[in-house]
């Protein structure tokens, strides 16, 4: 297949799965914990526990497509997608909701990393851009999840507060476009792949599994850069987790204008970040990730002190500002210092940090809005990303990683 038919293919899919996972997540997921009696550290919990998966199975999937193929592992992840939806319409309790979402996040942790994998491969010295593109439009997907989740919430309520079916028919909605991406993945994916396992023993390919994993994750450059993304990351988690409960308990906005706000960040990170990702392939990208952080703190900050939808819109534009210059270059440099037989295991390895960071931002949130309410919680995550500034800068010593080849 082209390349580009390919890379189209592989957009088409990743909308419908990320339209999917965003029905079932924000702000739906925060508000069924509620729902459910969850208090703000159970909230965080919810929220963050399908990321916990990820730190546990990205880097051994994409270090095991580098070994089995990608098809094969991608098509897994887009198993867990297309039918781990419905599992939310037996959910009668927190407890429930708690493993049904560390299940659901297998989907990411599987498919996520081996797909950027393939654009990676595909890309050549345009990885910055693809990959932006790429990403671009998965988060299109979520761009439309969050509002029409919050829209369909709303008005299956009738009056508020919501019950229990007004949750289950947005489940059943994530469930059946899962499902659609499921069936365009297998029809996408069909037809056998050569992979550098074909013809291998057992031990041989246990051996290379490992070797790609070791290599990747020893060299402190990518463990440093995929940290800042982590970080990025760990703000992310936090206000996609506490900003629809403050906009609705303190600020007094509805569930519908919660969930708009989240798309106002989404927005700006979907249409800014190939542009960006282009201006880093050509000119380096160590200050797009300083100046990216450093918006995010700010537009962090900002939230607990605002009670309006258009200034606490500004400050998600803010933020998805710096969310965009963020991830627009770190996955590239992370490809850019790797050897591209590691491809798999380099992207794992990125995105068992960045779940690290978008697993604890809920957690984190949560205990800290319960010990010094929003304003002060919001300070401290905010001072964490400023910090991170430095320790990138001076840890990872590149002029110009872009004139990197992928192959060095």
């Amino acid at each position: 297949m082209h390349p580009l038919a390919a890379l189209t293919g592989l957009n088409a899919v990743g909308f419908l799965a990320r339209f999917s996972y965003a029905l079932a997540r924000n702000p739906v997921l925060p508000l069924f914990a509620l729902f459910l009696g969850a208090g703000p550290e159970a909230v965080g919990l919810a929220v963050g526990i399908s990321t916990v998966t990820g730190i546990f199975f990205k880097m051994p999937a994409g270090a095991l497509s580098d070994v089995i193929g990608r098809k094969r592992t991608m098509l897994a992840g887009l198993f867990v997608f297309g039918f781990l939806p419905f599992a939310y319409l037996f959910i009668q309790s927190y407890q429930a909701l708690v493993v049904v979402r560390f299940i659901h996040g297998l989907a990411t942790a599987i498919y996520g990393p081996v797909a950027m994998a393939v654009v990676a491969e595909m890309a050549g010295e345009r990885r910055g851009e693809m990959l932006s593109w790429f990403s671009s439009v998965m988060i299109v997907g979520t761009l439309l999840g969050a509002p029409i989740g919050g829209w369909m919430l709303h008005h299956a309520a009738g009056a508020p507060p919501p019950g229990l079916w007004d949750f289950r028919s947005i489940f059943l909605v994530s469930g059946a476009t899962g499902m659609a991406a499921l069936v365009l993945g297998l029809w996408l994916l069909r037809g056998p792949e050569a992979h550098r396992g074909q013809g291998k023993t057992l031990s041989e390919r246990l051996l290379a599994f490992r070797q790609g994993i070791r290599e990747v994750a020893g060299d402190r450059r990518v463990v440093i850069t995929s940290a800042m993304e982590g970080v990025q990351n760990m703000g992310m988690g936090a206000l996609e987790a506490f900003l629809p409960v403050y906009a609705v308990t303190r600020a007094g906005l509805n569930e519908l204008e919660a969930g708009m706000l989240w798309a106002v960040q989404i927005v700006v990170t979907m249409l800014s970040k190939p542009v960006l990702g282009g201006l880093g392939d050509r000119q380096g990208r160590k200050a797009p990730i300083a100046w990216g952080l450093a918006c995010c703190a700010v537009g962090l900050a900002a939230v607990p002190w605002l009670a309006s939808f258009w200034t606490l819109a500004a400050a998600a534009l803010i933020f998805g500002l710096g969310e965009a210059l963020v991830t627009s270059s770190s996955a590239a440099l992370v490809a850019d210092m790797c050897r591209k037989r590691h491809y798999g295991a380099a992207m794992g390895t990125f995105g068992t940090i960045f779940d690290v960071g978008h697993a604890s931002g809920p957690i984190m949130g949560g205990l800290l809005v319960a010990a010094l309410d929003f304003r002060l919680a919001f300070a401290v995550l905010a001072v964490v990303l400023l910090a991170a500034i430095p320790v990138f800068l001076v840890g990872v010593n590149l002029d110009e990683p872009s004139e990197r080849p992928a192959g060095a």
